[in-house]
């Protein structure tokens, strides 16, 4: 049947990531909610039972299975867990991290989640203290919740990461360590099973764990399904661009699916020189191999940092006479002073829109008109879910066959 019990499927918010894993189990409650009335539906006409009989017979089963599914008087409704596990942060005097599970998780299926790249205050030592944390605060409170929930004895641990800190020092060019790497070696160590995240720099990451497995998703279908409705699909006066050799893969997935043409943009580095803004780039030349001349070029790349890179693509394409510009990040990072520059380039009209997911949580980028943002917590609660009942994610990994079909769906409405 499709539904199975959820009971001992758990997640634990850390505080950086605690308004993804809000939403998630949202996501995760509804899901359950459907699949539980499906099996309801389906298992009444199979056997000739009324509903609420077979809600009974469902919940008498599940709960003597598993615990803390009790509901005094409730036999007759769905009893869904809780889904997220209670837990305290401290930061001691000297920035030590501490962290407390102030539930039972023995047996759990546990998933913990955090936004390694949210910078805004959070809360800990029970809300008396907000701080804003770098990239290696959240990671090493990463570190302390997966030691602690080993400890506490769950039975899988997952670390749901929607950005993989350090993923782009995934290459080694001379006397540099290769982190995004070790980072993963150290969460194996800790006895983390899995690691699932979105959009990885390099898939050779993955390459270096021996048993901890890592779920590489993509947010391609969500970034059509907003695209579709910023510019008509039907207008041949598009082309998807790559804004450099790096991004050939990922733009021609777009433009295969999107059926347009694929242009590239080669840039020639001096990678002497260390970009600190988006104003000082290591770019010293940028090519275009095709035409954008009149067209709305459509450009997707993994991440945005401090933004230079695009910055100086999008004028480079303006100048070769392109309508206007739209691009797709998975991970709008917007380090430092990037978003007043792109403030500035809207104004300038380098672009018309960015189309980010809430991988990364931002206040200030939502309030942008050019920014439009794209939710990919219900794909996250959907794998969570699919691991959890141990079905494959063949097809949430691979999503052009979904494309197809709602690409197809918009253009027989349109017609």
């Amino acid at each position: 049947m499709s539904y199975s019990n959820p009971a001992n499927l758990a997640v634990l918010a850390c505080p950086g990531g605690a308004a993804f894993a809000d939403q998630v189990i949202f996501h995760l409650k509804n899901q359950y909610r459907r699949m539980f009335d499906k099996t309801v539906a389906e298992m009444s006409k199979r056997y000739a039972l009324s509903d609420q009989e077979v809600v009974r017979q469902i919940n008498f089963i599940n709960e003597i299975s598993s615990t803390g599914n009790t509901r005094p008087n409730q036999d007759c409704k769905l009893h869904t867990p809780r889904f997220k596990v209670e837990a305290r942060w401290t930061i001691f005097p000297n920035g030590e991290l501490k962290a407390e599970i102030l539930e039972s998780i023995r047996g759990k299926d546990l998933y913990i989640i955090q936004d390694v790249e949210n910078h805004y205050p959070v809360s800990f030592n029970d809300g008396s203290l907000n701080k804003a944390l770098t990239i290696n605060d959240h990671l090493m409170m990463i570190f302390v919740t997966a030691d602690a929930a080993k400890l506490a004895a769950a039975e899988r641990v997952t670390l749901v990461l929607p950005v993989y800190p350090y993923s782009r020092q995934h290459k080694k060019k001379g006397r540099e360590g290769l982190t995004a790497s070790r980072i993963g070696v150290m969460l194996e160590s800790l006895g983390v099973d899995r690691v699932i995240t979105l959009d990885i720099h390099s898939r050779e990451i993955g390459n270096s764990f021996c048993q901890m497995r890592l779920e590489n998703l993509h947010a391609s279908y969500q970034i059509i399904q907003q695209l579709s409705g910023i510019f008509p699909m039907g207008n041949d006066d598009f082309v998807v661009v790559a804004p450099d050799t790096g991004a050939v893969d990922r733009n021609k997935f777009y433009a295969t699916s999107l059926k347009k043409p694929l242009a590239l943009l080669y840039k020639e580095r001096d990678y002497s020189r260390v970009t600190k803004d988006a104003m000082e780039s290591n770019i010293s030349e940028i090519k275009l191999l095709g035409n954008v001349d009149g067209k709305t070029v459509f450009m997707a790349d993994d991440m945005i940092g401090t933004g230079g890179t695009l910055l100086k693509a999008m004028k480079f394409l303006k100048e070769k006479g392109a309508r206007q510009v739209i691009c797709a990040v998975s991970l709008p990072i917007f380090s430092g002073e990037a978003i007043s520059f792109f403030d500035a380039a809207y104004k300038e009209g380098l672009f018309f829109r960015i189309i980010g997911t809430n991988a990364v949580y931002h206040e200030e980028l939502l309030k942008r008109e050019w920014f439009v943002s794209v939710n990919i917590t219900k794909l996250f609660a959907q794998t969570i879910s699919r691991l959890h009942q141990g079905l494959s994610l063949s097809s949430i990994l691979d999503n052009r066959d979904k494309i197809i079909k709602s690409l197809l769906a918009k253009e027989t409405a349109a017609r």
